[in-house]
């Protein structure tokens, strides 16, 4: 028995069997200065990122002792969207806060 179908006019229709393929992933990472005060750093991972207080302060010590921390992993528009997001509340605020996505 063939798997083949046709339509209403005879015509042979096709299935095209692709993999859906997983987006790619990028790290949100915030980066240290030396204006921008610890607070305001956890207040944007939990009120941007979604972070509870004890995970925002463990990456904003991370920040200020390593001089980088990854805020979350997300899809390339939706980093690019709480990067932005980040920069205009940190100008809003008048700090330099630098933030910038890397592929996982």
């Amino acid at each position: 028995m063939s798997d083949k179908k046709t339509d209403s006019e005879g015509l042979v229709l096709t299935r095209d069997d692709t993999a859906t393929k997983e987006p790619s992933m990028y790290k949100v990472l915030l980066h240290n200065d030396d204006y921008t005060t610890m607070d305001f750093v956890i207040s944007i991972l939990e009120n941007v990122f979604r972070k509870n207080r004890e995970e925002a302060t463990l990456i904003m010590l991370s920040v200020h002792e390593q001089g980088i921390g990854i805020a979350g992993i997300y899809t390339y528009e939706i980093c690019e969207t709480k990067i932005a997001i980040v920069h205009e509340l940190a100008r809003k605020n008048e700090y330099p806060l630098r933030c910038t996505m890397e592929a996982v």
